[in-house]
Formats: structure tokens, C-alpha cells, sequence
């Protein structure tokens, strides 16, 4: 995803939530162009979703769909990646988590900007990959 000529509108951390992960992408995660893969950020996303939902699945879970994946903003090498996964759907076997991913970046004028936002399917499986009922709180 190439930069845009202007700046990305700042926002904010949510307030009072704790990230389901936190990472900062190092050189060895950029393309040709200095930005960060989309494919390492996907990875980072599914992880951070996969650890939500294998917390309510309690056990063992596998993605079988992304419903939906914007980039809103290229990541940078460096940038403080903060990964917000929320539930929004839980059906008798699968579960369905919205991620956001926030950046913030230039320490030494900081800013926080979104710049991504997924929402993934999980199944909750069983020891043989058969799914499983996910348990009721």
C-alpha cells in the first residue's frame, strides 16, 4: 500500500482496554517500499484473534473464514502496533472476532493512527479437528 500525500486523521487508544496483543514490525517484515507486509500484518491480526477466541472456544480453535480486511493506513518499521479483538458473535461451534489495530508511531512526536480493522471467524475444535460446541460461559 503506497503513502498517501497527506497525513493519516489521528485517533486514540480505546480507553480503559487492554490490546489482545501489542508488536512493532522490525525490517525484516518490509517490502521493496519500506512498508510493513500486509500478509505479517494478517498473521499478527489472526493471532490476535485467535487468542480471544480460543480464551471463550477454551481450548483448541481453527480460522476458517476472514469475513473482512482493510488496510486503512501502511504500517511502518517501528511502529507501536496495538491489536483490539472484540467478540461480536458467538454461534453454537464457531466465533466471530472484530480486530483494530492501531499504530503509534514517532516517538518523538507522537501520534496514534488506525490502520487496520478485520473480522475473522474461528471454529472451536476437538482433539481430531472436528468441531466442537464452544462451552457456555
Amino acid at each position: 500500500m503506497g503513502r498517501s500525500a497527506q497525513e493519516p486523521p489521528e485517533a486514540t487508544l480505546p480507553e480503559g482496554r487492554v490490546p489482545a496483543l501489542r508488536v512493532v514490525p522490525m525490517p525484516a517484515d518490509a517490502n521493496q517500499n519500506g512498508d510493513i507486509f500486509g500478509g505479517w500484518i494478517m498473521a499478527q491480526v489472526d493471532i490476535a484473534g485467535a487468542t480471544v477466541a480460543g480464551r471463550l472456544a477454551r481450548g483448541r480453535i481453527a480460522t476458517v473464514a476472514v469475513n473482512s480486511f482493510v488496510f486503512k493506513q501502511p504500517v511502518q518499521i517501528g511502529d507501536v502496533l496495538s491489536f483490539y479483538a472484540d467478540v461480536v458473535r458467538v454461534g453454537n461451534t464457531s466465533i466471530t472476532v472484530k480486530v483494530e489495530v492501531y499504530a503509534e508511531r514517532r516517538p518523538e512526536a507522537p501520534r496514534i493512527v488506525k490502520v487496520t480493522e478485520a473480522t475473522l471467524t474461528y471454529v472451536a475444535i476437538d482433539g481430531e479437528g472436528r468441531p466442537r460446541p464452544v462451552p457456555k460461559s
